[in-house]
């Protein structure tokens, strides 16, 4: 299977996600515990730092003599629209739709979700580019917040009057934007060092500035314990995928 058909497939996969967690805000009347998305969003944050840090940074930095300047301006970048074009909805707001009860800042909220997806494709589409392991790693990474992302949105929508049917629709235009993503790093496959090291910088964005401050919200050690599962899992998952070879 080459690069584009994987990227594709695990894309779509990625988009799948982000639809079933709309889907199950749609399905489900009663609301789910809080603590169980925060759970979900504190292993992904775990696994989105380790990725980031110890196979997308080092991979760009061998692909781009830039890539230390590019994952910096992939940060900002980030850290510039969610306080400007989308000043309203910053991603770790996922585990607090209920902010959004009657108003129209879903349309922010939606935007910023919707951006923050294209950058998912984009890392899923150039990890693939440069070996199936990192694609993978960069897949896993991003799936593991795609259901809370999906979630999110479509509790948004649903929070701020939107009727079921436009809450999943919401949540398909997240995934679709994903899929969008993969097929933008294809078509720029010849500066897939320079899209892998924005993408770093995003990915690391969204995990160290809007996911772990998120779950430092949370009392206790659970949550705590889960960003290092999340570090753990993306160490097995790294140590499986060296011994197959890939």
């Amino acid at each position: 299977m080459n690069s584009l058909d994987s990227s594709l497939l695990f894309g779509i996969a990625a988009a799948s996600a982000n639809v079933l967690g709309g889907w199950i805000v749609v399905a489900r009347r009663e609301p789910w515990d809080p603590r169980l998305l925060h759970g979900f969003v504190a292993v992904g944050a775990g696994f989105m730092l380790a990725a980031a840090l110890l196979r997308m940074a080092p991979e760009a930095a061998r692909l781009s003599g830039s890539a230390p300047l590019l994952i910096l301006v992939g940060y900002l970048v980030v850290h510039l629209f969610e306080h400007t074009i989308a000043p309203h909805f910053h991603f770790g707001e996922e585990t607090h739709p209920q902010l959004f009860v009657g108003s129209s800042v879903w349309a922010s909220a939606l935007v910023g979700l919707v951006v923050h997806s294209l950058f998912d494709g984009i890392s899923i589409g150039s990890g693939f580019l440069v070996s199936p392991a990192l694609g993978l790693l960069v897949f896993a990474a991003i799936v593991l917040h795609k259901a809370p992302e999906g979630f999110t949105i479509a509790s948004v929508m649903v929070a701020a009057g939107v009727n079921r049917g436009g809450a999943l629709g919401a949540a398909f235009a997240v995934g679709l934007a994903s899929v969008i993503g993969v097929l933008a790093a294809q078509a720029l496959s010849h500066q897939v060092g320079a899209a892998l090291a924005l993408s770093t910088g995003v990915t690391l964005y969204v995990a160290a500035s809007d996911l772990i401050p998120e779950v430092n919200k949370e009392e206790g050690t659970l949550m705590a314990v889960l960003v290092f599962v999340g570090v753990a899992l993306f160490y097995g998952s790294d140590q499986v995928l060296s011994a197959l070879g890939l």
